[in-house]
């Protein structure tokens, strides 16, 4: 099994790296690198949420907030103080994680749909701030002229090299996920949102254990707001309207609540999606819905359930095997 879960992860690697990259050049367009990008930094995002609701189990739809908010930390400093991208990246990840502490301690007291509307209104005032505070955000207009993403002052060689950027976040971002979800941490909190109560019992600092998911979550998406700045070169209010949340959310639950893999079949779904049925107008929100609504009737448990990744990242699904791994260690 651990052999099988190397081959998966070195696939997927090759994939990003090799593959996907090799198709794009032969294809020589833009627009399909740009999506390309765009499906990885969507990955991120359903990833980072899933992270939220599926293990610590807090329906949330703030996944605007800290995604806007890395992305303008990113467009100010660079524009107007022309910072290099990897200080824009560390500044995004720093405010999203002190904004998500302040966030998560005052809101992880509230649960189920409660703690949802909160985040709902979390990324309803964001959209109001970024859109109205014309003096830092530029309102309706937006930053432009982004500088594109460089390493060590260099630029990193147009689409191509941009995409890699990309790319590696991505797996870099999917492996640290990954090592929480699936680890003695990644199991105590799942026993706070299977049972707070018994947890607890058990010694298990249920409140801090959520708030610190929160601030991860909130860390990850900033780091892909900054990155989103970078290679799109511009970012406004409409980039991070409530629906986008909606989106990743919807990804969510159509890939698997809980499950990483899911988290990655979900941010792939929710951008081709919209792509395949960009000549339906307007109803394309109508399509977006029927997914949801279907997805919930037929697959409760997404195209990939937790119970699946669960069984595919560990040898067995007994308690035991994680004592047994410890002394094979």
């Amino acid at each position: 099994m651990r052999r099988l879960r190397v081959r998966l992860g070195l696939g997927f690697a090759v994939l990003l790296l090799v593959l996907l990259p090799a198709l794009l050049a032969w294809g020589g367009s833009p627009y399909a690198a740009r999506l390309a990008q765009l499906v990885l930094i969507t990955i991120v995002l359903t990833g980072a949420l899933n992270l939220l609701t599926g293990t610590a189990g807090l329906l949330a739809l703030d996944t605007v907030v800290f995604y806007g908010l890395g992305a303008y930390t990113a467009a100010i400093l660079s524009v107007t103080t022309g910072t290099s991208f990897l200080v824009d990246v560390a500044a995004a990840v720093a405010l999203s994680t002190v904004v998500g502490f302040v966030f998560g301690y005052a809101l992880v007291r509230l649960t189920s749909i409660f703690f949802a509307v909160a985040t709902m209104a979390l990324a309803i005032s964001f959209y109001t701030t970024v859109l109205n505070w014309g003096d830092l955000t530029r309102g309706p207009m937006g930053y432009r002229g982004i500088p594109p993403v460089t390493l060590l002052g260099q630029s990193v060689g147009g689409w191509l090299g941009s995409y890699y950027v990309t790319a590696v976040f991505c797996l870099i971002a999917l492996f640290v996920m990954h090592r929480v979800m699936h680890s003695f941490y990644g199991n105590a909190v799942r026993a706070v949102r299977e049972d707070e109560e018994c947890a607890r019992s058990l010694g298990l600092g249920t409140r801090w254990l959520r708030v610190q998911v929160y601030v991860l979550h909130a860390a990850i998406m900033g780091a892909a707001g900054a990155l989103y700045a970078h290679t799109n070169q511009f970012i406004g209010p409409d980039n991070f309207v409530l629906l986008e949340s909606a989106l990743v959310l919807t990804g969510v639950i159509v890939g698997g609540i809980g499950s990483l893999p899911g988290a990655v079949i979900g941010g792939v779904v929710m951008v081709l999606l919209p792509e395949a049925l960009r000549e339906a107008g307007n109803l394309r929100a109508f399509a977006f819905g029927l997914v949801l609504f279907l997805s919930i009737l037929y697959l409760p448990r997404g195209l990939f359930s937790e119970v699946r990744a669960l069984a595919l990242f560990r040898r067995d699904m007994a308690g035991s095997a994680w004592a047994r791994r410890r002394l094979e260690r």
